[in-house]
């Protein structure tokens, strides 16, 4: 059992700053790291309990900017060493879980301090992997570096004394302490961000971890495992182990000897990841414990009050951020009919300015969208959308760039149960659609079955009231854009179809790796 302590003073918690982009020197740096990447070895094998084993069959990691060239090469695991790593990380997990907090925290607050160190490295590693700009890129990895320094004061929180009602004939004391052995599948959209946050939550309450990363940025979770290791986390606490989804990944949630599940994706898999863990296995001593963060189909509403230039501002970042691969993207664009022609204009005014191409240069802001898939499943929705409404922006492959480049999409006069007003697209395209009124568009707003994030641009305080009791998402926000969640400061997480609302980066958190356990001693008077 996990001593408690009260002794372990860290700093109070500062959210990671960001760089500046326009700087020469550290453009100069951003160079560099781009030439180190492409210089350094490519091939990355299966890390379990320490061991490195290379496979024959491989992930091949590309850079969606120019798909002819290869980020990294990847071993693929199989069923057997899925088999071998839960097995070893069991048996590190009966040292792991009694090692008192304040050691179990110090490898995870160094990997911190190597992060920010090599942070130029793991920046440029992103934007090649998975296309992000650079500033979306340095966002990612601040938010990386802050779940390790959050978690880590949280880990301790838990671990200390924990309030319960005392009694006279008795010593009482709850205790939490870790599940097990369980699998982490992040997603590819925040290669590092949620998948330390994802991995980092698991492990440092005490858990042992199958790290199964997204096979479209195998790379940037392998570096991370790297650093954990050179950090001093015990071997075999995270394991390594890429695969494709269809072939280890129900396999590892179906497994008896996984303890839980932490995932974070699509709507899609998210359900069938939901519907293997319930189903109980020959020798499955427990109920899995599921944690799912899946899609959104979120929305910016805009009032006839609203300072309509901010509006617009928020409503592209929103919606073209990251190319709209995050579940909080602004994919639909909500405005009441007084103002409704005004801020598309403007929405459209400032679309056009945007700069597309290799995310390597700074001056472009929208990058490639992940992969060739990707790419027909949201001009296939652009296709949809040009007969649910006006395409007014954008709407096409730029074919005169080597890589996956969508134009930003505005698709106007859009109905509110449209597929594309519905249905999550994950791409630069965002609907608008026409209110009545406020109340009217509180309606739209909550008209889909997900509830990830909202934002509501007004100037009436009564509206605001209003939106904080009936827009029903696990994150809103007024007057400022919908995405961009900071750790401890927006804790992260949707309703309905969005998932668990386990809310990231807050302090509900660590509990869903952890157990109480109420230990009661009779006192003899």
């Amino acid at each position: 059992m996990p001593e408690a302590t009260d002794y372990i003073i860290l700093p109070p918690f500062k959210n990671e700053g960001y760089i500046n982009v326009s700087d020469p020197e550290i453009q100069r740096k951003m160079k560099e790291a781009f030439e180190k990447i492409e210089k350094e070895s490519k091939e990355y094998d299966i890390i379990v309990a320490g061991k490195r084993i290379k496979t024959d069959r491989k992930i091949r990691s590309i850079n969606p900017s120019n798909p002819e060239e290869v980020v990294g090469i990847v071993s693929k695991a199989d069923k057997e060493i899925v088999d071998t790593a839960i097995e070893k990380a069991w048996k590190v997990f009966e040292y792991w879980k009694n090692l008192p907090v304040e050691k179990r925290v110090e490898p995870f607050l160094r990997a911190a301090k190597i992060m920010r160190e090599r942070r130029f490295e793991l920046d440029a590693t992103m934007i090649m992997e998975v296309g992000k700009n650079w500033l979306e890129a340095d966002a990612d990895l601040a938010e990386a570096i802050d779940f390790l320094e959050f978690y880590a004061r949280e880990a301790v929180r838990y671990a200390s004394p924990q309030p319960v009602v005392r009694i006279p004939t008795e010593n009482n004391e709850l205790v939490y302490i870790p599940l097990g052995v369980g699998a982490v599948i992040p997603p590819w959209n925040f290669p590092a961000a949620i998948m330390v946050g994802m991995t980092t939550a698991a492990a440092i309450t005490g858990n042992c971890v199958i790290l199964k990363p997204a096979s479209d940025s195998p790379v940037i979770a392998a570096k991370f495992v790297e650093i954990l290791h050179e950090a001093g986390l015990p071997e075999g606490v995270v394991n390594y182990v890429p695969g494709s989804g269809g072939e280890i990944g129900d396999y590892i949630v179906q497994h008896p000897k996984i303890r839980f599940i932490s995932f974070t994706g699509s709507k899609e898999v998210g359900l069938r990841i939901n519907e293997i863990a319930a189903k109980h296995q020959p020798g499955q001593l427990w109920i899995k414990r599921v944690v799912l963060e899946m899609g959104g189909k979120d929305a910016v509403v805009v009032d006839e009050t609203a300072d309509l230039d901010a509006a617009a501002e928020g409503c592209v970042a929103s919606a073209f951020g990251f190319q709209g691969q995050k579940c909080s993207a602004g994919s639909r664009i909500i405005a009441v009919k007084e103002i409704y022609d005004e801020l598309l204009e403007k929405v459209v005014e400032r679309t056009k300015k945007i700069k597309i191409g290799d995310v390597r240069d700074p001056e472009n802001w929208l990058g490639p969208v992940v992969n060739q898939y990707a790419e027909r499943k949201i001009l296939s929705y652009i296709e949809i959308g040009s007969t649910e409404g006006r395409i007014v922006y954008g709407g096409k492959k730029v074919k005169s760039l080597p890589g996956y480049f969508v134009e930003p999409t505005i698709i106007a006069d859009v109905d509110r149960n449209a597929r594309v007003a519905q249905e999550e697209i994950f791409g630069p395209v965002t609907a608008f659609i026409k209110a009545e009124n406020f109340d009217d568009a509180m309606v739209i707003a909550n008209g889909t079955e997900y509830g990830l994030t909202g934002a509501l641009y007004t100037k009436r305080r009564e509206r605001i009231e209003t939106a904080k009791r009936v827009f029903h998402v696990g994150n809103l926000y007024f007057n400022r854009k919908c995405t961009g969640a900071l750790v401890g400061v927006h804790p992260f997480g949707g309703f309905n179809m969005s998932g668990t609302d386990s809310k990231a980066g807050g302090r509900d958190y660590l509990l869903l790796f952890l157990q109480a356990k109420s230990i009661s001693e009779k006192i003899n008077l």
